[in-house]
């Protein structure tokens, strides 16, 4: 396994922990045998706070391995459970931004898809609705400012599906800078995905105070173009 990476903490109490992953780290362990999120969250608390024997970290949301940002997740179980719970009342705020390639025709809009995951080769496409194994996806976009021939747009979700953004996106017809999988004509191998999970927003497992958190993408290009007027 890759040695564990430093993480960002944005803020941490007895309940929740919020911290930037670092794009091209996963979310959780797979087969790869590759260091993820969680298991480095696990290990910086355990030296941090010298705790003996495991630590409990309950994973809440999932983010694409290229995709960096914010996430939220739980230090008991009950956190655990009441914050899946706020994922499933739709309750979880989730803002990314984006670099696509062109300009959107319209600034601001809401996608409407129906989605299909092929688990065999791990990517997903549009389909029409009512489709078997189909499922809904939403979200909001507002363009943020355009040069370059691209744009940087605000995302909301209101579904969490997989690939979500980047395959809406795509299909509006403004595929994300540096996708190989869903822009692969525009983009060259190695460019780094640009999304990053820049909001979240959630009520506190426990105390019910409504939080909010911000994270900003590294001084790379292609953010650099706004960072400035945009990004600060």
């Amino acid at each position: 396994m890759n040695p564990v990476p430093n993480i960002d903490v944005l803020y941490e109490d007895n309940h929740v922990i919020v911290a930037v992953k670092p794009p091209n780290l996963l979310s959780q362990a797979d087969d790869t045998g590759d260091m993820d999120m969680l298991t480095a969250i696990k290990q910086d608390l355990k030296i941090r706070h010298n705790k003996p024997g495991n630590v409990y970290l309950g994973l809440i949301h999932r983010l694409d391995r290229p995709v960096g940002g914010a996430m939220v997740f739980a230090k008991t179980s009950k956190a655990a459970s009441r914050l899946s719970d706020t994922v499933r009342k739709r309750e979880l705020g989730k803002e990314y931004i984006a670099v696509v390639h062109g300009v959107p025709a319209s600034r601001h809009g809401t996608l409407k898809h129906t989605l299909l995951k092929d688990a065999r080769t791990n990517t997903v496409r549009v389909v029409p609705p009512g489709t078997a194994g189909g499922k809904e996806a939403v979200l909001d976009y507002d363009v943020l400012g355009s040069a370059e021939g691209m744009s940087l747009v605000r995302i909301a979700l209101h579904t969490g599906r997989p690939h979500q953004i980047r395959v809406q996106m795509k299909q509006l017809g403004c595929p994300l800078y540096g996708d190989q999988k869903y822009g692969a004509e525009l983009n060259r191998p190695g460019q780094q995905l640009a999304l990053w999970s820049r909001r979240l927003t959630f009520p506190h497992p426990v105390t019910k105070t409504e939080m909010e958190f911000y994270s900003t993408p590294p001084h790379e290009y292609p953010w650099t173009i706004w960072k400035d007027s945009i990004l600060g």
